[in-house]
């Protein structure tokens, strides 16, 4: 073995290389207040941290954990008159609005409590159990016959799902 490859770092270079000229001068140092200097300043130490800073290499893994954190319930069944009340009070939102001019007109306000099942199939409790959500909103159609839904503002509520409906006075 030559004693170019007995000091480690050391290599060889052809004569006829590109960049030998470049390997020669070795490495650049740089003057406080050159054009290099001027373009590229020293970044202090409290700010290359930053550089480091936690990234997240498997990405939707915090979303994955923290769905298996929710706390998930079952579904709470009413009893006859609860959903006769539930009932009742789907009626006169029918009734408040039958078209979109009378929901328009009447603006009715309320709160909904409705049951969404568990929709994550990596999670223990899909298929069984599932969180209550409310929303509150203008309610603008009841729909008790074809999609079976309550429209509050954005959302659509599937009938069955509803726990409560209250009524919000302005």
């Amino acid at each position: 073995m030559s004693k170019e490859y007995e000091n480690l770092g050391v290599v060889t270079v052809p004569l006829d290389f590109e960049y030998s000229d470049t390997i020669i001068q070795g490495k650049i140092k740089h003057e406080k207040f050159d054009g290099f200097y001027k373009k590229h300043p020293f970044m202090p130490i409290a700010k290359r941290a930053k550089i480091f800073s936690p990234f997240s290499a498997l990405k939707g893994f915090d979303t994955a954990i923290s769905e298996q954190e929710i706390q998930y319930q079952p579904k709470i069944i009413l009893d006859e008159n609860e959903m006769n009340i539930i009932a009742e009070k789907l009626s006169n939102l029918q009734i408040l609005t039958q078209n979109s001019r009378a929901a328009r007109k009447n603006s009715v306000k309320i709160t909904v409590t409705y049951f969404v099942a568990c929709n994550d199939k990596n999670h223990e409790s899909y298929g069984y159990f599932g969180q209550y959500v409310t929303v509150t909103g203008i309610c603008t159609n009841v729909d008790d016959i074809v999609t079976r839904t309550i429209t509050v503002g954005e959302h659509v509520v599937p009938l069955d799902d509803i726990y409560n409906i209250e009524h919000i006075e302005d």
